[in-house]
């Protein structure tokens, strides 16, 4: 058996020929390098000219579309206030979500349109657009909107009825004789 143990010195000639590594430096190669932690958020505040910030909700059939300014508080949907389009507290509820789990109630105007679906979904949809818009206006908030689920679209719908059943999956009334 022979001994295939290389000196350093030896193995510095192979290197001769070789391009030069680039230089490393000892300070970082001892201590990996720690996260670079700022104030400033991820991504870009998005504004349009009157300085509204807009986005798309989507649930079920129903689709948004929502601009969220600094205001008062104020909700209108399709032309009408909140109370006057969504008149079950539960509906309203649901579109007041995004604002109370970030403190923000009474801070923004919301104005938005809204097409399809019924009023639940409508309301999600709704929901979703201004979710998505608070973060564009403030995009600190991005981390605690996430995290409650708003910002991903509730992709549950109507399942379709099949041919030979009632229903989606209810089989006709079964008759013995």
């Amino acid at each position: 058996m022979t001994d295939n143990r290389q000196s350093l010195s030896d193995l510095g000639n192979l290197t001769a020929g070789a391009p030069a590594a680039p230089a490393v430096n000892a300070d970082s190669a001892v201590a990996p390098a720690a996260p670079v932690v700022s104030d400033a958020p991820l991504r870009q505040q998005e504004l349009d000219k009157q300085g509204r910030a807009y986005a798309t909700g989507r649930r079920k059939d129903a689709v948004a579309r929502v601009w969220v300014k600094p205001g008062t508080g104020k909700v209108i949907v399709n032309g009408r206030d909140q109370e006057v389009y969504f008149v079950r507290p539960t509906l309203r509820l649901i579109i007041n979500q995004p604002f109370t789990v970030t403190d923000r109630e009474g801070q923004y105007d919301v104005i938005c349109t809204v097409k399809g679906g019924g009023l639940s979904g409508q309301a999600g949809a709704v929901k979703h657009g201004i979710a998505q818009a608070l973060t564009k206006y403030e995009p600190a908030l991005r981390t605690t909107v996430k995290r409650e689920g708003f910002l991903t679209r509730d992709s549950r719908a109507v399942e379709r009825k099949k041919y030979g059943r009632a229903k989606a999956r209810r089989s006709f009334q079964f008759s013995k004789r």
